[in-house]
């Protein structure tokens, strides 16, 4: 099992480019390092909870070797958009002040075409669409594939759609037993090995004590207050406790992918 590796916690320091592509807005922000971020702000439409999924999500899928861009926190002053003209800009960043999520920027990077790019191996793929299940993220179709070339590599982004069983906790127990029928509708789906297999690859690198890890690096400030669970402590668990749940249940998405799969190839 490969650890995620701690947040680091940088400032930013200058407000580069907007990158309108994006619904909530996101944005190219230098940080302290001098290095250039994509940040997903906390103020934007979608709200924190997409943070949090953007987080859990990109730490786990370092933590079963997939090809995801670096994750940061990045403090923004209240200074940093008072010289913004776009004002929908300016109250985005006011409405952001404190801790938002950084990715690594990667300049030039090519978005993934499956009609005209270069597939990636089989056991890549196969290993994406097993991870993709595992996180209930519904965002890597055809239409919006969320992944990149850069380098010659292939990488995901994006992930700020999975875990919406955190919209209602309620249902809890249904989702992490779910055999996740949007997997057949996965832009990797085709190009894909046995995702039963890729499970055996994947099943062994995560554990109790990595979800533990990973929810523990959430901000206390993107966790308010839950109708269902309460504070921010009570929600880390029931990542925890969901994720070792859907771990349990990897079979059933595993099956139905496999299903989905055959009628593709």
């Amino acid at each position: 099992m490969v650890a995620p590796p701690v947040l680091r916690t940088l400032a930013a320091t200058r407000y580069v480019t907007p990158l309108r592509e994006g619904g909530s807005l996101p944005a190219i922000v230098e940080g302290e390092d001098d290095g250039l971020y994509v940040v997903k702000f906390r103020g934007a439409g979608q709200g924190a909870r997409a943070l949090v999924a953007e987080l859990l999500a990109g730490e786990l899928g370092r933590a079963l070797g997939l090809p995801v861009p670096s994750l940061a926190l990045v403090t923004l002053d209240p200074d940093i958009g008072r010289t913004e003209p776009d004002g929908e800009i300016r109250d985005l960043l006011k409405a952001s002040v404190g801790l938002n999520l950084g990715v690594d920027y990667l300049p030039g990077a090519l978005g993934y075409d499956p009609a005209a790019s270069t597939p990636p191996p089989a056991e890549l793929a196969a290993n994406i669409v097993w991870f993709d299940a595992l996180v209930l993220n519904v965002d890597r179709t055809p239409r919006n594939p969320n992944l990149l070339e850069w380098h010659r590599r292939l990488y995901c982004i994006d992930h700020g759609a999975s875990f919406y069983v955190h919209h209602d906790w309620a249902s809890a127990a249904s989702r992490a037993a779910s055999p996740f029928p949007q997997v057949k509708d996965h832009v990797l789906l085709a190009v894909a090995g046995e995702i039963r297999v890729a499970g055996e690859r994947l099943r062994p690198r995560l554990s109790g004590a990595l979800f533990r890890e990973v929810a523990d690096a959430v901000p206390d400030a993107w966790l308010p207050d839950d109708p269902h669970l309460g504070g921010a402590r009570a929600q880390r668990h029931a990542y925890v406790e969901w994720l070792s749940r859907r771990l349990g249940n990897a079979e059933l998405f595993e099956e139905e992918a496999d299903r989905a799969r055959a009628l593709r190839v």
